[in-house]
Parts: structure tokens; sequence; C-alpha cells
């Protein structure tokens, strides 16, 4: 690392392969953190986990409609601020949900060598157990819980009421909200019902229905290039794309539609070096016109074929019949950058899809054994470059880009649910059935001869003087 600094100093790096480099070297160094443990209040499984990260993208009408959400339950006291990257939100089987703050730990133990993050409140939110739990996009003021008891909760932080609530028909799966939306505040839920309903956080009623597949919708995720654009998988094996303004699915993704590999560059520049002609332009013989003319009728019918797929409401019966997987979509996860999603079945599958052709990149991901009776919640590294996917008790990550086992971490009893990567302090959490939350931290010697431990179990430096912060 003192190379790459040196390199940095002189001018020979740039700043951004700098920290690409930092970052893979923290990622590859991942390992069960011999310094932060989180103290799980939950009696059941753990389902779902994330952290909540500000966007700075959010136009100031979302913050006036969160006030205005906030405002139906006050509290004189604030657990939670507005730091993004920094707090973690649980769910569990026992219907219970617990907010966990990373960065400051409750106590200390073994001589102040062991931060002990005790959960900052828990609540009991639902009657059965939460399959899904999420932050407001906005900031840490709210978050919503769905629940197998057929209810979809939006949560104040502050008093951990109740704000709103809505009935599905059946048993909620998954759920979403849109980090990129401006103009609509959309919670996407899948249940055991073959509809997807969007509920509208600030009429507080159900504004679509989305009908297309056959079976329940198990997962459900929104694009990370357009807010209109949404993604389910059901148990029928289909991958439905939805544009929200309009009806009927655009799009369904079909296994034997593939392309090898990423999508292609660019095309290049035109090269200079090439000479130039100065000879007057023949007429094009026959032959040439012909095959220019087949050519552009080649052209004018694949135009016309898209356009076809596009065409409202629906697609033909056997493009709405195509399957993703040959079983359940379980997990569903996309790219930063959007132009690439990430899905997961029952068969013990997992496939990359280019979101612009919808055909399969035919990645071929070293074998696995995935979860079948319930959801799992993937991870992506901000780069696009490792994906983090709960294989029964362990935790395999793969190369994105040609499916090879990176790692395999070990270290819970039952089988992992779910996993957030937290891209601030390249931390991995995971949850599991062993009811235990575990992190994953760049390894770091379990003491170092420069660091000693106060009287109130903090960790100081020996060359620490009067001057130092």
């Amino acid at each position: 690392m003192w190379k790459e600094i040196r390199h940095r100093e002189e001018g020979s790096l740039g700043p951004t392969a700098f920290s690409r480099r930092f970052f893979s070297s923290r990622v590859a160094a991942l390992d069960i953190s011999n310094r932060k443990e989180f103290v799980s209040p939950h009696r059941g499984a753990i389902n779902s986990l994330q952290v909540f990260t500000f966007c700075y993208s959010t136009p100031f009408s979302f913050t006036l409609i969160t006030n205005q959400i906030i405002k139906k339950s006050r509290h004189k006291t604030r657990q939670v601020d507005l730091t993004e990257g920094r707090y973690l939100l649980s769910g569990a089987s026992d219907g219970c949900a617990a907010v966990f703050d990373t960065q400051r730990p409750t106590k200390y133990e073994g001589g102040g060598l062991i931060a002990k993050h005790h959960s900052l409140f828990h609540l009991n939110a639902h009657k059965f157990g939460i399959s899904s739990a999420i932050w407001y996009p906005i900031d840490t003021g709210l978050f919503i819980t769905a629940s197998l008891d057929h209810y979809v909760k939006l949560w104040d932080t502050n008093s951990t009421q109740v704000v709103m609530e809505y009935k599905m028909p059946g048993k909620v799966y998954g759920m979403a909200m849109s980090a990129i939306a401006t103009t609509h505040t959309l919670i996407a839920s899948g249940t055991a019902d073959v509809q997807v309903r969007l509920c509208d956080l600030v009429s507080g009623a159900f504004t679509h229905t989305l009908s297309g597949h056959r079976d329940g919708v198990m997962s459900v995720e929104w694009s990370c290039s357009s807010e209109f654009v949404l993604m389910t998988g059901g148990c029928d094996g289909a991958i439905r794309f939805w544009d929200i303004r309009r009806a009927g699915s655009f799009l369904v993704l079909d296994q034997s539609l593939s392309q090898m590999g990423r999508r292609p560059p660019l095309l290049p520049k035109p090269s200079n070096k090439e000479p130039m002609s100065h000879t007057t332009p023949s007429k094009p013989s026959s032959s040439i016109r012909s095959s220019a003319a087949q050519k552009r009728t080649s052209q004018s019918k694949i135009q016309l074929k898209n356009a076809a797929q596009r065409s409202h409401p629906g697609m033909a019966s056997s493009q709405n019949r195509a399957t993703a997987h040959y079983g359940a979509v379980n997990g569903l996860r996309a790219t930063a950058d959007g132009l690439y999603l990430l899905s997961s079945g029952s068969d013990s599958r997992l496939r990359l899809w280019d979101v612009e052709s919808g055909r399969n990149t035919l990645v071929n991901y070293e074998a696995t054994r995935l979860q079948t009776s319930k959801p799992i919640q993937l991870a992506v590294t901000p780069d696009s470059s490792l994906v983090f996917v709960p294989c029964m008790a362990s935790l395999k990550v793969y190369d994105l880009w040609s499916g090879t086992t990176v790692r395999t971490y070990r270290g819970h009893y039952e089988s992992v649910n779910c996993c957030f990567f937290n891209a601030q302090d390249q931390e991995l959490y995971t949850g599991s059935n062993d009811r235990q939350i575990l992190v994953w931290s760049p390894s770091i010697p379990a003491f170092t001869q420069m660091d000693e431990a106060d009287s109130n179990g903090r960790i100081t430096s020996i060359d620490q003087d009067n001057w130092s912060d």
C-alpha cells in the first residue's frame, strides 16, 4: 500500500485508479471481525439486513414529504440522525425489527479490544416473521417492514410507532423502494398473490396493480438507471420488467436467448493513420447495391420485430411464457450502473442478464447450493466486480464477470439468508437462521504494540501526546 501511495504522490497513479486498488485490496482482505460484534436481540432467523445510505440526488420535495409523514408521530428525543452508512436495520422471523449503530459501540470487552454493538431499539413489528426490512431512501426517520402476516408497515424511527400500514392479499415475500426516484414514493411489494402492488406513501393507498405472473412474486428490485422500471421474479420462474407508467410488462427474460459475456464496447474512433484517397468516387456496382438493400430490409425487419415486442399492452404468448430459471426466482440484484441484473433461483443457478438486450450473458458460475423455500438477499460491490451469495451455511464470493469462486466465508452454524455490503466502511454483514449477525471486515491483528486500552476500555496509542486530537 505504501508503494501505491508513493506512486499517487508522484502523479504516476491517478486518483481513481488509486481508490480502486485500495478498495479492492480491502475487499480481498475481508474476514470475520475480531474487533466488532453485534449482539442480536432476535429470537428467530434473520431474513433482512440493510444499512442506510443517503442519496445526494434526492430533490427537496422529497424532504417535504418526509417531514409531513413524520409530523404524524413526533417524539422529543431523536435516536437516529442523518448520517449515511451508519445504521443497520434488521428484520427476523420472530416478527421483530432492530436498529444498530455500526460506528459507535455500546461497550467494550476483552480489555477494550472487542466492541459490542447492542441494538438502539428493537420492537415487535409484526405478528408473523418479517421477510423484508428497508430504510426510507431519504433519511433514517422512517423505515418499512413487510411480513408474512400480509402487512406492509411504515414506521417512525424516533417514536417507534406505525405511521401507515397496507393490507396485502397474501404473504409478503419482498418489497423495494427506488433509491433514485424523484417523482414518486412507491413501495413495490411481491406477495403470494400473482399480482405486484405498488403502495404510495403520500396518499396511503394502492396506486398500481401489475398483473402477469402466474404464481407468487418472491423478489422485487427497482432499476438503478430508471425510476420507472421495476423488475420482479416469481415462483413461476419468470423475471418480468415493468414500466409503471403503462400497463403490462414490456420484457420477460428468456434463458434460451443469450449473448457471450459482457456487452461489446463502443465502436472505436476512426483512425487518422489511414491515407486519404483523392480518387473520384465511382458508381457502386449492382451487387453492392443489392447487398445494401438487403441490409436495409433486414434492419427494418429487426426494428419492426422490436416494435412488436414493445407493443401495448403485452407481447406474444410465446414470449409471455418465457422463463429465466427452472424454479422460483428467489433473488434479484442489479449492478450499481443499472446495466446488468443478477438473479438466483431455486434450481441453484445464478444468471447474469444484460438489461438492455434482455439476454443471458452465459456467465458460468461455479456449482453452488441455494435455499429453495424462501427468498435470499444478494449483495454486489459498487464497482460490480464481486457478488456475495448466501449458499446454505456459507457465503460465497463470485467474480461477477467470470463466475469463478473468489472466496467462501464460513462462520454461521445454520443457513445464511441475507447479506449486505457497506461500501463506506468496506464491511459485510450477514444474517442467518442461527439468529446471529456477523461482521466481516478487512483483517487486522487482534492487538498491536502501538495500541493499549485506557480505563474506559477505549483504544489509545502509546505515542499520543497532549496536542493529539
